[in-house]
């Protein structure tokens, strides 16, 4: 089933939302750390698992320079965080716990470049690992986020699930029009991709990688020429 990421990711954020809603006292921080550290190396991991699966090397190192240089031109990143805070200001005006723990967890959990990337690979391989992977990572910061924010945290799911099904959907549409060795490169940039998430996630070096997300299509054009 080509949703079965995004039904996952949805049904973690509704089930561990509800969950810490009744954590009234809220979750010592240390555990939702610690829990989230182990998650960043499987992450990596998963990531070079990914990395491995490349048969031209040469593919994926133009693919990540062109597309470092393209998603630092446009600044990807920037723009993400830039459309947050436009959404959360717009909405700021709204009173109660329920309106703030929606926009903030929706925001949290749909601007990243994991969401992405994983809607992508299971669209394209079917292959729902990633967003296996960042179900239970938005799970665990539901628990933590509802236990202070309450249920509006479990609300996000809605939108998450919208914003990455759509994704997948466009994927598995293109995928007929992509060969199997474009989908191989494709999906091995997209590991060095989650590699670099797993560093920000362990605090090891800070990376852009929504600036590096145009570097996934990048072989799409490389592969013409070979």
């Amino acid at each position: 089933m080509i949703l079965l990421g995004s039904i996952a990711n949805a049904a973690a954020i509704i089930v561990c939302g509800i969950i810490g809603s009744f954590l009234k006292k809220g979750l010592p921080k240390r555990y939702g750390d610690l829990v989230v550290a182990a998650l960043g190396f499987f992450t990596v991991m998963l990531g070079v698992s990914f990395a491995m699966k490349t048969e031209h090397p040469l593919v994926v190192i133009f693919s990540l320079v062109i597309g470092a240089a393209l998603g630092e031109w446009i600044d990807i990143e920037k723009r993400m965080d830039d459309l947050g805070n436009a959404v959360q200001s717009k909405l700021k005006g709204f009173k109660g716990n329920f309106s703030q723990g929606f926009v903030t967890s929706s925001l949290l959990f749909c601007v990243g470049s994991m969401a992405i990337m994983g809607a992508l690979q299971s669209g394209l391989v079917n292959d729902h690992q990633t967003l296996y992977t960042k179900a239970v990572m938005d799970g665990v910061i539901s628990v933590v986020f509802a236990s202070t924010l309450g249920i509006g945290v479990a609300a996000s799911a809605f939108p998450v699930f919208i914003y990455q099904g759509a994704i997948t959907l466009l994927a598995a549409f293109l995928q007929p029009y992509l060969s199997a060795a474009v989908v191989l490169e494709m999906t091995a940039v997209g590991g060095i991709l989650l590699m670099g998430v797993g560093s920000n996630i362990l605090e090891i070096k800070k990376v852009r990688v929504g600036n590096l997300i145009p570097a996934i299509f990048i072989p799409i054009l490389i592969m013409l020429f070979m």
